[in-house]
């Protein structure tokens, strides 16, 4: 391990010399993920991406890419778009990354059960904001919108995320 990595510890997630408070799955941690579960895989996984909303915030780094009003995630384990950013109009399970709440206005996403899916073993680990401290999440690693910035400022394509 190395300072540049997202490390989740009791204390919440050490990066660069700090530690963050964060919130994880309502399902406490697994090795053994599954679609729905509420479960936040163990692993070491990698940071394969940054959205954010254009017309919420300015790009939090220079690779960030802006959602579109369109922009879904299959959540649908039958679907070959299972666990990939899809376009609306979508029929399969499906979450919207345009969200009117701010939970989604910065996402890292992650390479958990990416680029090749395996039916049901889980979608959409992302790094996104929290609804409030200690809040539980479906799965994600959420944080404090101002400290979900400054990871988003500091991590790059490839940073890893390791939960144990």
């Amino acid at each position: 391990m190395t300072p540049a990595d997202l490390v989740l510890t009791p204390r919440g997630v050490r990066f660069m010399g700090r530690y963050i408070p964060c919130s994880i799955g309502k399902g406490g941690l697994t090795s053994e993920k599954r679609e729905g579960d509420g479960a936040t895989p163990r692993g070491v996984h990698r940071i394969t991406g940054l959205l954010y909303r254009a017309d919420r915030l300015l790009a939090p780094a220079p690779w960030a890419m802006a959602i579109g009003k369109d922009d879904l995630w299959s959540d649908a384990p039958d679907d070959p778009a299972y666990n990939t950013l899809v376009r609306a109009p979508y029929s399969p399970s499906h979450e919207h990354l345009r969200r009117a709440d701010p939970l989604y206005d910065v996402i890292l996403l992650t390479d958990w059960n990416w680029p090749d899916a395996t039916p049901g073993g889980g979608s959409a680990i992302f790094l996104h904001q929290y609804r409030r401290k200690g809040y539980p999440t479906e799965g994600c690693i959420a944080f404090r919108r101002d400290h979900l910035l400054w990871i988003a400022a500091h991590a790059a394509p490839g940073t890893r995320v390791i939960v144990r």
